[in-house]
C-alpha cells in the first residue's frame, strides 16, 4: 500500500462524531453468509467485554465500545498513536434476519456475533413420497 492510501484508510477509520467534541474509532468488520445467518467478526482491540455495547432496534444493529488502559500509577502518556478510546460501528440487517436470535461473543479483542435467518427463510428439506 502507498503511503497516501495509508493516510486516506486512518481517516476513513477515525471518524468524528457530529455535534460532539470527542472521536471514534469505526472497527473493521468482516461479514460471512451462508445458508443460515450471517456472521459478523469486529476488531476491536483493548475493548473488554464489560465495556461492550451491542444494541438492535428494530433492523439496525448498534456496535459500540469502550477502550481501558491500565497505566501504571505515577505515569502519564507522553505520546499516542491512538487518540479516541471509544468505537463505534452500525448496520442495517435484512428483514430475513431473526434479530431476536442473536449471539455473541468476544475473544482477544476480537466480537463474533451470529445472526440467525429467520425460519421461514431458512432453506429445508422436502421429503418425496413414493410407491
Amino acid at each position: 500500500m502507498n503511503e497516501t492510501r495509508d493516510l486516506k484508510t486512518q481517516e476513513n477509520r477515525e471518524v468524528e462524531s457530529q455535534g460532539r467534541s470527542d472521536t471514534y474509532l469505526r472497527p473493521a468488520v468482516d461479514i460471512f453468509e451462508d445458508a443460515n445467518g450471517i456472521t459478523m467478526m469486529a476488531d476491536l482491540p483493548g475493548v473488554s467485554s464489560d465495556r461492550l455495547n451491542i444494541e438492535v432496534d428494530r433492523n439496525t444493529l448498534a456496535i459500540e465500545g469502550q477502550v481501558s488502559f491500565d497505566m501504571p500509577k505515577d505515569m502519564e502518556a507522553l505520546y499516542a498513536d491512538v487518540r479516541a478510546t471509544r468505537y463505534q460501528r452500525s448496520f442495517t440487517l435484512s428483514n430475513e434476519l431473526d434479530t431476536e436470535a442473536i449471539k455473541a461473543e468476544m475473544k482477544d479483542g476480537v466480537l463474533t456475533l451470529n445472526v440467525p435467518k429467520r425460519a421461514e427463510h431458512q432453506p429445508r428439506r422436502i421429503e418425496v413420497q413414493g410407491a
